[in-house]
């Protein structure tokens, strides 16, 4: 068995201008990567010898509004031949969400880029099957953004149980 590469040099190295920054923080590296090219980049780690980071276990988006760049996509990587951890991050504008999709890469991605799209309206492009996961397909807006507006409902406790009781719909026969 081949030694295990550092991940961030080799990348620095092959990849160059997709590699845009590395975070440390708490012993978990954070590889910023253009998000025109993360198809490029997961290939890369997935098939480099001394990688070989071959399990996706998820992508996660994150709102920064209203900061921009808006989105941030989080692919959590995982190299079960080094057990090693690694972290790819993309930063995409909120005025057109958007980036490859990267079912080619990994299969599991699918779902992962379907529940980001519905619940946060990111677009991936060429995804073979963009579709809703969670909410209906008639769903106006994606529930996970910071700026999506809130339901509001009162919480029953023993002081105000009637009035809440009075208020609640029921069923009529």
């Amino acid at each position: 068995m081949q030694q295990p590469l550092d991940p961030v040099d080799l990348a620095k190295l092959t990849l160059k201008d997709a590699v845009l920054d590395v975070v440390e923080f708490r012993g978990e590296t954070t590889i910023i990567v253009d998000p025109q090219r993360i198809v490029e980049v997961c290939q890369f780690f997935r098939d480099t010898e001394g990688l070989e980071y071959i399990f996706l276990s998820d992508i996660t988006a994150v709102d920064y509004f209203p900061k921009e760049p808006r989105f941030a996509l989080c692919y959590h990587l995982y190299s079960m031949l080094y057990t090693r951890r690694l972290r790819l991050k993309a930063y995409i504008s909120g005025d057109d969400p958007r980036l490859p999709s990267v079912t080619s890469v990994w299969a599991s991605a699918d779902w992962e880029e379907r529940e980001a799209y519905d619940m946060m309206g990111i677009i991936f492009e060429g995804h073979p099957s963009l579709r809703r996961v969670l909410m209906p397909e008639d769903w106006d807006g994606h529930p996970q953004r910071k700026d999506y507006p809130l339901g509001y409902e009162q919480v029953q406790f023993s002081f105000n149980y009637d009035d809440i009781e009075r208020l609640k719909p029921r069923a009529t026969e």
